[in-house]
């Protein structure tokens, strides 16, 4: 596949050979050539674990110390109460049963995280085979099956995010705009490396981290020396 002109002026910073430290990283990142939109950086970490194993799985969120630069959509399923206090906590869309066939039939995606009562997941789980497949699927783990809507919505719209293994053992995920600057990628960035390394699976032999690498959504991957 031929590479835009961008791509091939903004790999030529990057030496392919090399590890960066990450601030040097970030710093070659704006340095890059501009696109008409503010680029999300991309974080991209192989582990050294197995992901079909359940002892295995690395997943957790993270509140991102200065956001991720992108505004979230959030859906609630919740009755009475806490349906008033999701309104409440600003909360984009509130509702229950009703939702079933707007979601099933209608493909209406207009958010970005799903949260949900533990009173509603028996609503929620005839959802699963649309919901599951976008990453949208409530969970315990995340936070997003909770009492507490008003915590999950603030987090969620504050800047939290959620990091999971795929199937190559690798997660990805934005933490943050090329405008935020480098000391605010640089917090952010070492924010998440602390979680996903406290996260390390008791069952994990040998080396944990394989490899860390930063990218814009059209740049050319960086690769870090995370030691």
């Amino acid at each position: 596949m031929k590479k835009s002109k961008r791509y091939a002026e903004s790999a030529k910073l990057v030496d392919r050979t090399k590890e960066y430290e990450i601030k040097e990283a970030i710093e070659i990142i704006e340095k890059m050539p501009k696109t008409k939109f503010d680029q999300t950086v991309e974080l991209h970490v192989k582990l050294g674990v197995d992901s079909k194993h359940a002892d295995q799985q690395v997943r957790g969120t993270v509140v991102l110390p200065n956001g991720t630069g992108k505004t979230q959509k959030v859906l609630v399923f919740a009755k009475g109460p806490k349906a008033d206090e999701a309104q409440k906590a600003g909360a984009d869309y509130v509702g229950a049963e009703e939702l079933i066939p707007k979601i099933q039939n209608d493909n209406w995606f207009d958010y970005d995280v799903v949260v949900a009562t533990p009173d509603m997941m028996g609503v929620v789980g005839r959802l699963g085979k649309v919901l599951g497949p976008k990453g949208l699927m409530p969970n315990p783990k995340s936070g997003t099956v909770t009492m507490d809507v008003t915590k999950a919505i603030s987090e969620i719209k504050s800047g939290k995010v959620e990091y999971r293994l795929d199937k190559t053992n690798i997660i990805h995920l934005g933490f943050g705009k090329v405008s935020f600057g480098t000391q605010k990628l640089v917090e952010n960035y070492e924010t998440i490396m602390n979680a996903i390394i406290k996260a390390k699976p008791a069952a994990a032999k040998g080396q944990y981290i394989k490899s860390v690498a930063v990218t814009t959504t059209m740049g050319p991957g960086i690769f870090i020396n995370q030691k």
